[in-house]
């Protein structure tokens, strides 16, 4: 009965939320689920309905080409009413409890809802509409209020904890005691033990937080595509090349202003054409779109609705015992508590900053040199880092770009890669319903040959897209439902013109090392529950396996095998790749700086233990980043309060320090790979037996033990990131 929530993202894009032990995070009271509907009308609606029947398609792929809007709210309604009365049948079970009447039951109740549900939010974040935006406003809290009606539910609880507490002498095997294991925890975080008054109280406080966090959502969508600036002359787009020109004027027909040119906005701080645009005044209109994109005082502003969640968290947090929202969310983490990540972060911080500062004066001293005559601002930043790069190491990112068209980068690269680790191979999969034109499908075979999964990719940017990149399951692994995975990878690169080739950069390119990352967590999962199974795991886990696979990117037979040029069909020149290999830790004050502001900007967020705290948006996030040192003027954090998604829309509130906690585990574990052979099979297949296969079902922190032999260590990272010597 896992949550359906989005898995994953991307460290350099990213939005969405990971699959964890369900949390309820919501309530609306007053639904119920209709009581009318006859056992044969019922049974019309489910034989009509592709979501509330097992798709006939192999590894039940959905059937995007059946699948209607109309038929998700009939589905919802059938799938609730369906899963409360196995809840109610578990409850009502005059029987003792035991793990297959009570944690089984559970585990496999609701699978119609679920099916219907993974479909749903798959295409909310990346391909909605109006009718898709109403029904998910209408139905977080509804899905919230039943999440709450089963897990704070006494009677269920009881039969859970009868179990837990003689888990021991009962007859389980390793998963399924840890699935015992898992559930009474996810109805402990979940209040279980709260007087009637206390759990009454959570219950409006959760129908709250997913009505605003909907609403976040959608507000942000608005604002982003509202946000995007229109160019009427041609000439202000000094600096771009022909095809990103052609690009913005199709983006501007499409958007119904045809002559001009629109520059579509990245969910990020930073976006990537500022790299190249030469005109100063677009550049600073450019970034101010961004980072004002959501607190214009119209209807897509975020602000009010972001310090209501905060109250609102912290109010949660508190009715569940904790001092804060931090200290109730990340107890189940590998960090354990907020004061470990911050820990982390602050050991990141200082030498981060002290490098940006590094990095600025040099790009300051370009510009003086070249007569500028102002002051280094955050929207110079990347146009003016690509010229000192240029400088100190002979490279262009425009040299480089014609080596990286995205499906020769996906198909020699990526694939390559999971093939000489993994022994994995592909296969288009055309005949496979999808639901936009521009997504493409694999079918993924094992080292033994057999059909391993399903793989999905879903490439361009469009303007009813969630910003960033992740992954998701279209159907989670699970050998006791006999279900094999089906992912999907969602980017949101600059779709081109037609006829011509889609150039990524060398950033974008380990974007889709990142995210195939996450799929392999995905593919390989090897367990009997969906619960346990592949990327169900803790936030600050689930990017480790993900930015891992990042390192690959510029493995040499990789590399080599990949970066050709969309023209002549010629390998990268080898003085590019080594430029580009010294220019590794170029720019990482920047990167890493924006990243723990980011994160520290979160914990900031969710560590306040009174209301009083939570002073208006703007001035939270100055006083919170000048607090540890993070307020740099040329390095804002890599997402604003405002358009924080991943916080306030997405799965990671009090977690974005995930990132920097898997990157740590990245590089202590790259760093064994190195001092063992590198890219092998043998190397590969011991990563896939003690990371990528285990899921859930073990100790994690053992389980990277198992893999390198000690314990996590911070220096590797230190070192690989440049900030330390």
């Amino acid at each position: 009965m896992k949550k359906p929530v989005l898995i994953a993202l991307s460290m350099t894009l990213g939005i969405a939320a990971y699959a964890q032990p369900p949390k309820p995070v919501a309530v609306k009271a007053k639904h119920t689920v209709k009581k009318t509907v006859t056992k044969a009308t019922k049974k019309e609606i489910s034989m009509s309905n592709p979501l509330l029947q097992k798709s006939p398609l192999q590894y039940q792929a959905p059937q995007f080409d059946k699948i209607k809007d109309s038929d998700f709210k009939p589905a919802f309604e059938y799938g609730l009413a369906e899963h409360l009365k196995q809840i109610e049948a578990i409850i009502n079970n005059p029987k003792a409890p035991t793990f297959e009447n009570t944690i089984l039951a559970l585990e496999i109740s609701g699978q119609n809802l679920r099916r219907a549900q993974s479909v749903f939010f798959n295409l909310t974040s990346a391909n909605t509409n109006p009718t898709l935006q109403k029904l998910q406003e209408e139905y977080s809290p509804i899905f919230a209020a039943h999440s709450d009606k089963i897990y704070l539910n006494d009677k269920l609880y009881k039969r859970v904890k009868a179990i837990y507490d003689k888990r021991d002498q009962l007859p389980l095997d390793a998963e399924s005691k840890r699935l015992v294991e898992f559930y009474e925890q996810a109805f402990e975080i979940a209040g279980a033990n709260l007087s009637p008054e206390k759990k009454a109280e959570l219950k409006k406080v959760n129908e709250q937080l997913a009505t605003y966090s909907t609403s976040f959502s959608n507000k942000l969508l608005g604002a982003r595509k509202n946000a995007a600036l229109l160019i009427e002359d041609v000439k202000e787009l000094d600096g771009l090349s022909p095809d990103e020109v052609a690009a913005t004027a199709e983006d501007a027909k499409n958007a119904g202003y045809p002559g001009k040119y629109l520059l579509a906005l990245q969910n990020t701080t930073q976006q990537p054409l500022l790299q190249n645009l030469k005109n100063r005044s677009v550049r600073e209109r450019l970034f101010k779109a961004g980072w004002t994109r959501a607190e214009k005082g119209d209807a897509n502003d975020t602000r009010e609705v972001v310090e209501k969640l905060a109250a609102l968290r912290l109010r949660k947090g508190q009715l569940l015992g904790k001092k804060n929202y931090a200290e109730w969310n990340i107890q189940d983490q590998m960090a354990k508590t907020p004061e470990a990540a911050l820990d982390l972060l602050a050991q990141l911080a200082k030498p981060s900053v002290e490098k940006a500062k590094k990095e600025a004066a040099d790009i300051q001293a370009l510009i003086d040199a070249q007569g500028g005559g102002f002051k280094l601002e955050p929207w110079d930043w990347n146009f003016y880092s690509e010229q000192v790069r240029k400088q100190k190491y002979d490279l262009d990112e425009n040299q480089i770009k014609p080596y990286f068209e995205v499906r020769t980068v996906l198909e020699k690269g990526v694939f390559y890669a999971a093939e000489k680790l993994y022994g994995i191979t592909f296969k288009v999969r055309k005949d496979l319903p999808v639901y936009n034109p521009d997504v493409v499908a694999y079918e993924v075979f094992d080292r033994d040959g057999k059909s391993l999964a399903f793989y999905y990719l879903d490439f361009y940017t469009r303007d009813n897209k969630n910003g960033g990149a992740w992954m998701n399951n279209f159907v989670d692994q699970s050998h006791y439902l006999g279900q094999k995975p089906v992912i999907v990878n969602v980017f949101n690169y600059q779709k081109p013109a037609a006829g011509k080739p889609s150039l990524i950069s060398y950033d974008d390119v380990t974007t889709m090392f990142h995210e195939f990352g996450h799929s392999l967590h995905g593919m390989f999962a090897n367990q009997k529950y969906t619960s346990l199974s592949g990327t169900s795991v803790p936030r600050d886990f689930v990017e480790f396996p993900s930015q891992i696979n990042e390192q690959w990117a510029l493995e040499p037979s990789v590399l080599k095998n990949y970066a050709l040029h969309y023209e002549t069909k010629q390998v990268i020149p080898q003085e590019l790749v080594e430029k580009l290999k010294r220019s590794k830790t170029f720019n990482e004050g920047y990167s890493m700086t924006e990243l723990v502001a980011a994160a520290t900007l979160d914990m900031s967020w969710h560590t306040v233990t009174d209301t009083t705290q939570l002073i208006p948006v703007n001035d939270f996030e100055n006083r919170a980043l000048q607090k540890y040192g993070l307020l740099v003027s040329e390095v804002p954090p890599r997402y604003h309060t405002p358009y924080f998604a991943h916080i306030w829309g997405g799965g990671y509130s009090a977690g974005y320090y995930a990132y920097m906690w898997a990157e740590m585990l990245d590089f202590d574990a790259f760093k064994w790979f190195e001092e063992n052979g590198g890219l092998t099979r043998e190397n590969g297949d011991r990563f896939r037996k003690y990371i990528l296969s285990v899921g859930n079902s073990v100790d994690l922190n053992e389980a990277f033990r198992n893999f390198t032999g000690h314990k996590p260590s911070i220096e590797p990272l230190l070192k690989g990131k440049g900030l330390v010597e």
